[in-house]
């Protein structure tokens, strides 16, 4: 971000320069269930018959079915939405391969599930009440599955979904912590709610415990010996391994200097003692990126919730108007720069630090070195960006939306999908912004939403609400504005190209710089003056 020079937000003067990723003129801020091996070499114990050969006939054929899934519980998330969550079921043989999800009674599922256990319906009627069952089955060739389980309803909300069903407010938590420096992210590890993380942009992680009326922090990480930090520049990101602690590893996303070339890298970590703190001597550099400027750093990372693969943005380079080359970072697809990037960090062996995903829409070409290739880079996901500063996916629904700072009159969210082409440079939001911008233009999706300066001027990301605390919010899409501290939601499934306006909107009176999602899926703001709010129903 940029902000002008001596602006203030939110009742606290504002250097210049020192915020990350707001518009260039204001300078201050497979089915991937991993293949398990289905020829599980069942050879009687193992062994063989003493003549070298496997012993023992081949196994039987496996005619048992699942459990009955339990727990189904139906929960109406908005007007046209119900979410599902059940208990898992097991299986004694192949092992359970999904689950059929029935409404009202048919005869066909609605839906199939093959990862997790939970899903979203949509498109319902408001008002309307639905009846569920689910059935799990094994990965037998034919199939056995199980009986349904036993059926629940939920009714729809009223309404057609349009701001103002539930006022938001924000509500300071821990105020007996000293505030933090220039924090940019804030975060739970998975399903762990006991602990809150929150990063510094000068380099260093802190945590607290979450359940108690706590005053001290303890340090998690110092990398302050080489973070290059100030302005858009600094430690940006950070995101546990899905399976944590199980699998103790943890991620980061920060700028530093390499013999005078400002560089964004992702490198992993190992913990120690405990889970207590990140091992910095530990780091893995993932990825590295040469910023040609010291702006649109992005930073954000996270892993999808159904593929576990690894997500990064990036923004596009920085200065103005995307100025580089002859069509702009944003639409050059030899450039990791102006782009949603997704790789795959396990099993990677000892040849690269990283694993290019089939579905990625440039899979068969060779990695990007430093950011840059002469074919489209496979670490694509989706491109035209101008800075996806925050960005979050439905814990739901597995889609993600991607907040993308404007330039000088659009602040837009995208819902982004791969392959997607999101605009930048060729328009601003839903405006044409530079007809100089290559091939690609006519492929530019329009965004979900948008809003114009005068009601904010750089746009910082939420997330689609899950938790329990506010019925009316669930379901609905939260986000604000890092300039004016106006705060919104939507409707999950609002059509293109809704435009909010102020009006709309709530004033937080924060410099809202992230939000972050709590283990039970309720939502928090960080302000970049040192605090972390709770997002509540207004009274």
């Amino acid at each position: 971000m940029n902000i002008r020079d001596n602006f203030t937000v939110g009742l606290v003067p504002v250097a210049p320069r020192t915020l990350p990723w707001l518009p260039w003129r204001w300078r201050v801020w497979s089915w991937l269930a991993v293949l398990v091996a289905t020829t599980s070499l069942l050879s009687g114990c193992g062994g063989s018959d003493g003549n070298g050969a496997g012993g023992g006939p081949p196994p039987a054929a496996d005619s048992t079915a699942p459990s009955v899934p339990q727990g189904l519980v139906a929960t109406a998330q908005s007007a046209s939405e119900v979410l599902l969550e059940w208990q898992a079921s097991s299986d004694a043989g192949t092992g359970v391969a999904g689950y059929r999800v029935y409404r009202d009674g048919g005869v066909d599922p609605v839906a199939t599930v093959t990862a997790g256990t939970r899903h979203v319906d949509t498109g319902l009627n408001p008002s309307t009440q639905y009846s569920y069952t689910v059935q799990a089955f094994d990965a037998a060739s034919p199939s056995n599955a199980s009986a349904v389980s036993a059926a629940v309803e939920a009714t729809t909300l009223a309404g057609d979904g349009t701001p103002g069903e539930v006022t938001l407010a924000v509500e300071r938590v821990f105020d007996r912590l000293p505030a933090f420096a220039s924090p940019v992210a804030a975060l739970q590890a998975p399903g762990d709610g006991a602990t809150w993380y929150v990063v510094e942009q000068s380099g260093r992680v802190l945590a607290f415990d979450a359940r108690a009326d706590v005053a001290t922090t303890r340090t998690v990480v110092d990398l302050r010996d080489r973070v290059t930090a100030g302005g858009e520049r600094g430690l940006l990101g950070m995101t546990f391994h899905p399976a944590y602690p199980t699998n103790p590893r943890a991620y980061l996303s920060y700028t530093t200097t390499v013999a005078g070339t400002l560089v964004s890298r992702v490198a992993e970590f190992q913990t120690r003692d405990g889970g207590q703190t990140l091992d910095a001597g530990s780091e893995r550099v993932l990825l590295s990126v040469v910023q040609p400027a010291a702006n649109h750093n992005g930073g954000h990372l996270a892993f999808g919730p159904d593929d576990g693969l690894l997500y990064v943005g990036f923004g596009d380079g920085g200065g103005g108007g995307d100025d580089w080359g002859a069509i702009g970072n944003g639409q050059n697809l030899q450039t990791v720069l102006g782009k949603m990037l997704r790789i795959d960090i396990e099993d990677t062996g000892a040849t690269a630090p990283y694993r290019i995903p089939t579905g990625n829409p440039y899979a068969g070409n060779a990695p990007c070195v430093d950011g840059e290739g002469a074919q489209p880079c496979p670490e694509i996901y989706a491109f035209g960006f101008r800075n996806p500063w925050r960005w979050s996916f439905d814990r739901a629904t597995a889609e993600l939306w991607v907040a993308d700072v404007g330039q000088s009159a659009r602040e837009e969210v995208d819902r982004v999908v791969a392959g997607g082409n999101y605009g930048w440079r060729c328009f601003e939001g839903t405006l044409v912004y530079n007809t100089d911008c290559g091939s690609n233009a006519g492929s530019s999706l329009p965004p979900v939403l948008e809003y114009a300066r005068d009601a904010g001027h750089a746009i910082t990301g939420g997330y689609v609400y899950r938790g329990t605390a506010i019925a009316a919010l669930a379901g609905r899409y939260v986000f604000a504005d890092f300039v004016s501290g106006r705060l919104w939601h939507v409707p999950g499934d609002v059509a293109p190209t809704r435009v909010v306006q102020a009006a709309d909107a709530v004033q937080s009176q924060l410099a809202i710089v992230s939000f972050a999602e709590a283990a039970d899926g309720e939502l928090y703001v960080l302000d970049y003056g040192g605090a972390l709010y709770r997002i509540v129903a207004a009274p």
